[in-house]
């Protein structure tokens, strides 16, 4: 009797083991299945709403408009706009990346994220749907201003380089929209998430090498741990072969990559906590 229990436990937990395998690739599938829904939720509600497409085409051009005479005016002050490009771009992913987050607030206003919350996935695939939704158009806006960048100032872009410039634009709307539902997980209400996005944005964005350079002090430790800072100076050398900047290219792909990587799983490790309205 002792010989044919053994067999039969073993096949038992070998059962149990194959099904456990199952049930998380189920989930797994699931959860990837559900990031792809949100993520085209949020680019079908974006389209859906003309004044957001008007918005986020129109802003682009403006800036374009506006820092391509201005430059061009001041050129004899010594200033370059090819140097002030990859900051306005960063400024660009910055801006549409983070306050695409908003909808968060207003999906648990209107109840629909409550219905995510219940449904049986893993948090995570939520966090990712929304994320990857705000990092496409926060990705739209900037290379519609790159190409009128290009088209401006005659960027030298190789089908290589091009590539990997608009990846590393990926990385940085990556973490910025992964930080913006950082914030807006906590927060109750439109108003203050634009106060809190007000008072961190734009000294995150002016102290990332865009306009001003790496000072002494105490203000260049703050600029050295600025995540953008990293950004900023990978798409400059990017753009411009010619410019040498610090610190180094492979430094600063590093850096954004951890940078978004903390920053969605810190995204995660939020979603996990009820916070006030959810009605869990």
């Amino acid at each position: 009797m002792c010989s044919l229990r053994a067999p039969v436990a073993g096949l038992s937990k070998a059962s149990e083991m194959q099904g456990e395998q199952a049930s998380m690739m189920a989930q797994f599938t699931s959860g990837w299945l559900a990031a792809a829904t949100l993520c085209q939720r949020e680019l079908v509600r974006f389209l859906r709403q003309r004044n957001r497409v008007f918005g986020a085409l129109g802003q682009p051009v403006i800036f374009w408009f506006l820092f391509s005479e201005g430059f061009r005016g001041a050129g004899s002050a010594g200033l370059d706009y090819a140097f002030f490009f990859p900051g306005v771009l960063v400024m660009i992913l910055l801006f549409t990346a983070i306050f695409a987050t908003i909808s968060i607030i207003e999906d648990r206003r209107e109840g629909f994220l409550q219905g995510v919350l219940v449904a049986p996935l893993p948090r995570w695939s939520m966090v990712l749907g929304k994320v990857l939704g705000g990092t496409l158009l926060a990705l739209l806006q900037a290379c519609l201003f790159l190409l009128l960048g290009w088209l401006t100032i005659g960027l030298e872009l190789t089908l290589l380089r091009l590539v990997a410039v608009v990846g590393l634009m990926a990385l940085i709307g990556f973490g910025l929209t992964s930080l913006g539902f950082i914030i807006a997980w906590r927060m109750d209400s439109t108003q203050g998430f634009h106060a809190v996005m007000s008072v961190l944005l734009m000294p995150m964005w002016l102290l990332s090498g865009a306009f001003f350079p790496e000072g002494a002090g105490w203000l260049g430790l703050v600029v050295r741990l600025n995540p953008l800072t990293y950004g900023v100076s990978a798409l400059r050398q990017l753009l411009d072969s010619s410019v040498v900047v610090t610190p180094s290219a492979p430094v600063c792909w590093t850096v954004t990559v951890l940078f978004g990587a903390v920053m969605f799983g810190l995204a995660c490790r939020m979603a996990r906590r009820t916070a006030r309205g959810d009605l869990l």
